[in-house]
């Protein structure tokens, strides 16, 4: 194939620093946003983890200090800076597992949950809504982690019909599921680590629309059920729609994610499922190392919905594949437009863009593939 598509390759950004890939409009409150993790104190969360595991009190942290999640900012390429949310005005500083149930139960519109440093076994969940000018905020760094105790059962955070929420810097870790939206609209997940999940990390279903995860790191899916390993996973299976939306198609439509790593996953680093619609993909960094191809899962990106743009993405390492379309239902898996994305798939035998079928998808020029594996399916369009 020409080697035109190959000229001034990017390199695959991963890391500390990040890809900065611009502003995300959540709620009303413009947000920066940079792939790779971000880590800041919380000010009013200074004390160290006790030898229970729970967060000890410190004489400096109050209920009600403000909690400041530091905006972490550094040069990356371009000579752009990459910052974070900053999470201000805590009306509820928590250091037990107890107190974050209790905080998640009370929880209304303005509230600004701050987490202290420490570990917080159990699943926790949020069912209460906040507002476009009043989300709800639960925050903390990376040294606050909700631990669900076991990877082959519950949900580590799990938000049911609430919307306008932001999810801000802290780790989840250790559930079967990392982070559940059910029906949740207008909502955002930032900066945030999920790792060491028995089935995938980020779920996003039943009719959740209109959310944007950004800015987060997700490592080491698939550890009970490798086929249901997926780093990030968009809308729910057909199979499934009898459970999940009363035997109607999952529209979980026009979600965003955008600027994050995801890394480790046994099954894709990205599932959008057919019945989802108009949403975006871009600017996040793929390694599929750790793929193990169980239920045809031998690509980063596996798009069945409509209308989805995907660009500026990155990925190194794929079992197969980089970024393939299927048509799992008529009238499902087309429309989707791929630009300005890069791949290095390390195999002789994959395609970067395989439509399967190739529908009303579309690949741009602009791609670019690193190697010699054919570039798509179908012809590229200027």
């Amino acid at each position: 194939m020409p080697k035109s598509f190959r000229e001034h390759r990017p390199q695959l950004v991963t890391g500390v620093v990040g890809l900065v890939v611009g502003a995300v409009v959540v709620g009303g409150i413009w947000i920066a946003t940079a792939a790779g993790h971000h880590d800041g104190p919380v000010t009013a969360s200074s004390a160290a983890p006790s030898s229970s595991g729970s967060p000890s009190s410190s004489s400096s942290a109050r209920p009600g200090a403000a909690a400041s999640r530091s905006a972490s900012s550094a040069p990356v390429a371009g000579g752009a800076v990459a910052t974070t949310v900053r999470c201000t005005g805590a009306t509820t500083t928590v250091r037990s597992a107890g107190q974050l149930t209790a905080a998640l139960q009370a929880a209304a519109p303005g509230d600004v949950i701050a987490l202290a440093a420490g570990t917080y076994t159990g699943n926790f969940e949020g069912t209460a809504s906040g507002t476009q000018s009043d989300p709800i905020t639960l925050c903390g760094g990376s040294s606050a982690v909700l631990d669900g105790g076991d990877t082959d059962k519950g949900y580590v955070l799990h938000l049911q019909g609430a919307s306008w929420w932001r999810l801000a810097g802290f780790t989840v870790q250790n559930g079967q599921k990392g982070v559940m939206f059910d029906d949740v609209q207008h909502s955002l997940i930032d900066g945030l680590t999920v790792t060491r999940i028995g089935d995938e990390a980020v779920h996003l279903r039943a009719g959740s629309s209109d959310n944007t995860v950004a800015a987060s790191t997700v490592t080491d899916t698939g550890l009970r059920k490798p086929q249901f390993g997926e780093g990030i996973y968009i809308g729910s299976s057909k199979s499934n729609w009898c459970t999940v939306s009363d035997c109607k198609q999952d529209s979980s439509d026009r979600n965003v994610v955008t600027g994050n790593t995801i890394s480790g996953t046994a099954a894709e680093s990205v599932d959008i499922k057919e019945g989802t619609t108009g949403g975006t993909l871009s600017d996040n960094s793929f390694d599929g190392t750790g793929m193990q191809g169980e239920n045809h899962a031998d690509s980063w990106v596996d798009v069945k919905g409509n209308d989805w743009t995907i660009s500026g993405n990155r990925g190194v390492h794929s079992l197969l594949d980089g970024f393939q379309t299927h048509e799992l239902l008529s009238g499902w898996g087309t429309d989707n437009t791929f630009t300005g994305n890069t791949v290095d798939l390390g195999n002789s035998d994959g395609v970067a863009f395989a439509f399967r079928p190739v529908e009303g998808n579309t690949v741009s020029c602009d791609n670019t593939v690193i190697g010699s594996n054919e570039f798509s399916t179908t012809k590229c369009t200027r």
